[in-house]
């Protein structure tokens, strides 16, 4: 199934995969750009992006400078003002510069809308990192009583992706916060999940921090796991074409692989860590 006929209905059916996001969220008959006051915009209350990159801003200010404000933000009108849902950093830079007004487009949501539309937007420009993806997700669960199924249709995600990134809440909070200033990457995060010993996991932390250990050694050392990746049950080292295949089903499935072979004989043990997880690699699987 691919990505596009994924997608469920309502908002989930505007996330084609080449359009901007004001051409999923706007017919193009109904899309009439306004010149609002920069003053009269208010901030994203439901924004899943907190840090903004200065030296990015720094480049947008530029581009603004110089062409101009080439896609409209998305408005919402609230208590007599306007909302912002998609376009804080184009909204930040013209702040910058001072300008009077900005090309918006005014569109009615409820708050589950804004929280989605943000995150889309986002998830596109591929602007959030790990920590701010997994919040978000988990308000739009929480708060919606949505399924991570119904999360990943409405963004244009795996459900196995969703449930991933929504794991990563489990971890320490001095762990999330090297995520989020891109000390660790999202792989390590993944990988240091599965380590259960929480002392253990932070000798690993530490050691990744100080660029001690590449992530395929993180991922030898993890637990009990560790001592048997590289081996096979009988002990005999793996066949490096083996491992290469399991690296690719890895990136394939999201999830862990392990090739066992004897002989010519073996298994395909295939890791899940949730109900979603399990369901959405039986739908790959089966097809």
């Amino acid at each position: 199934m691919s990505a596009k006929s994924a997608l469920g209905k309502g908002l989930g059916s505007l996330i084609p995969q080449k359009q901007t996001i004001t051409e999923q969220v706007i017919p193009e008959a109904r899309r009439e750009i306004l010149e609002i006051p920069v003053d009269d915009i208010r901030e994203n209350s439901r924004q899943p992006r907190q840090y903004f990159s200065p030296a990015d801003l720094e480049d947008l200010i530029g581009s603004i400078k110089e062409h101009g404000i080439l896609q409209p933000l998305i408005v919402t009108r609230s208590n007599g003002e306007y909302e912002l849902i998609a376009g804080e950093r184009r909204l930040r830079a013209s702040r910058t510069l001072g300008l009077r007004t900005v090309p918006a487009i005014v569109r009615e949501v409820n708050e589950q809308e804004k929280l989605e539309l943000a995150l889309i937007e986002n998830i596109q420009r591929q602007d959030l990192n790990a920590v701010e993806e997994a919040i978000a997700y988990t308000a739009l669960i929480e708060e919606f009583n949505l399924t991570q199924e119904d999360v990943a249709k409405r963004v244009g995600k795996s459900r196995s992706n969703v449930a991933n990134i929504v794991r990563l809440l489990d971890l320490d909070e001095d762990i999330l916060e090297a995520l989020k200033r891109g000390e660790i990457t999202k792989t390590h995060a993944r990988t240091l999940l599965a380590e259960k010993d929480p002392k253990k996991r932070h000798e690993l932390f530490e050691q990744i921090l100080r660029g001690g250990v590449t992530v395929s050694e993180v991922e030898a050392r993890v637990s009990s796991h560790g001592a048997r990746k590289m081996k096979n049950v009988d002990g005999t080292q793996k066949d490096p074409n083996v491992l290469a295949h399991e690296k690719r089903l890895r990136e394939i499935l999201g999830t862990k692989v392990d090739i066992q072979e004897t002989a010519g004989k073996g298994k395909i043990v295939i890791s899940f860590y949730s109900r979603e997880e399990l369901m959405d690699l039986l739908d790959r699987l089966i097809g």
